[in-house]
């Protein structure tokens, strides 16, 4: 039998963790198989060789993706070629719709057997790509159970396999654990700060998430603030960023890495919309929601959702279970005021935690074994 290969291709920090959880379960599947394409260093983990820098991807705004439109689409056409001549087994997409699902519709018209892992947010907003998505995706891997029954009513095989979040988080997070990692005294009072991972992110979320901090101080001037970067780059813009803003004054313990360790140690969270925000659910805490961008992506994009939640939790919840402030709402004051608010509810404390506790329960599932059978299954298919 020939050597297996597993194209893949992540666009950014999230991407690349939920594709090492599918991985985990494919390597030792395949343990000869070669797997490339674009990822991330959890990926790398385990054997994954990424072609092209996963970073020059992670570009979020329409405005913004449209500045390095040119880069981007010179790296999907490489991509391209190089699948075409090869020819491997499959190809699974990992999010990043935008850049795959172009490259998927000629790999599937190529006869290359393709597969999306986490679907794009068609509940949400942009609805009609489910036809594009059709044309594009062989199997499509959801991770919320309401996706599966979208896709199979329209054709598309469709496999829930659950959020690879929900294993990796503790049911009962370890709060005196985290603290203690961090040097933290076991009753000091924590508010964690996660402005995104993207430097688009940072650069429209930093100064106003600081200012809320300070705001915060005000107020108690005891409170405590954690700062997780996921690299050094991000790390060097956030603090040019604070400096620029003369917050540099705030007293921040600014990490590198250890998000979840921040998470698990805070009793509230101030989060950038995303996956970051199913992460603070999962750990059970509560959570304000903001998020900024650039003024001319927030005038398009702000037209086109269906629902009026953008935050994982309040989506899966169906309500405003956490608020949410964007673009011109997104003021340190309002932030401060509900994280305030948050700090001092106990009886809203206990709710958010019995209501993550019951939505940590919906997406556990065996993801890594579920995904990987799949994987596998497309490819004996053909």
């Amino acid at each position: 039998m020939t050597r297996p290969i597993i194209s893949m291709v992540a666009g950014e920090t999230s991407g690349d963790m939920l594709a090492a959880r599918l991985l985990s379960g494919l390597r030792p599947q395949l343990p000869s198989s070669l797997m490339h394409g674009i990822g991330g260093k959890h990926m790398a983990e385990f054997g994954f060789h990424s072609d092209f820098p996963m970073e020059k991807l992670s570009v979020r705004g329409l405005f913004e993706v449209l500045m390095h439109y040119r880069e981007i689409s010179g790296i999907r056409q490489q991509l391209m070629a190089q699948l075409l001549d090869e020819k491997p087994d499959v190809f699974i997409g990992v999010d990043a719709p935008d850049f795959n699902l172009d490259l998927e519709v000629q790999l599937k018209r190529a006869g290359i057997p393709t597969m999306h892992y986490i679907s794009p947010s068609i509940w949400a907003w942009r609805g009609g790509r489910i036809k594009k998505i059709a044309e594009a995706v062989s199997h499509m891997l959801v991770i919320f159970p309401f996706e599966e029954e979208i896709y199979r009513k329209a054709g598309i095989p469709a496999t829930y396999v659950g959020h690879p979040l929900a294993q990796v988080i503790p049911m009962q997070p370890d709060v005196e654990a985290a603290r203690e990692e961090l040097g933290l005294e076991a009753d000091a009072r924590v508010v964690t700060i996660l402005p995104g991972s993207r430097m688009s992110e940072l650069k429209y979320n930093t100064t106003a998430f600081i200012a809320t901090a300070k705001l915060l101080l005000q107020r108690d001037p005891h409170l405590q603030f954690l700062v997780p970067m996921v690299g050094p780059k991000q790390r060097a813009y956030y603090s040019e960023l604070v400096l620029a803003a003369e917050l540099d004054e705030v007293p921040i313990l600014l990490m590198d890495g250890k998000s979840h360790t921040a998470i698990a140690a805070a009793d509230v969270v101030l989060v950038a919309s995303g996956t970051a925000s199913l992460e603070v659910a999962l750990y059970k805490k509560p959570m304000v929601i903001a998020y900024k961008m650039m003024a001319a992506s927030w005038h398009v994009l702000k037209h086109m959702g269906y629902q009026p939640w953008i935050g994982l939790p309040n989506i899966m919840a169906e309500e405003f279970l956490v608020p949410e402030f964007l673009q011109s709402a997104a003021t340190p004051q309002h932030m401060a005021d509900a994280l305030w608010q948050q700090l001092n509810d106990v009886a809203l404390q206990k709710r958010l935690h019995q209501r993550f506790t019951d939505m940590h329960h919906d997406l556990l599932r065996d993801t890594a074994g579920i995904s990987a059978q799949a994987v596998l299954n497309l490819i004996h298919a053909v």
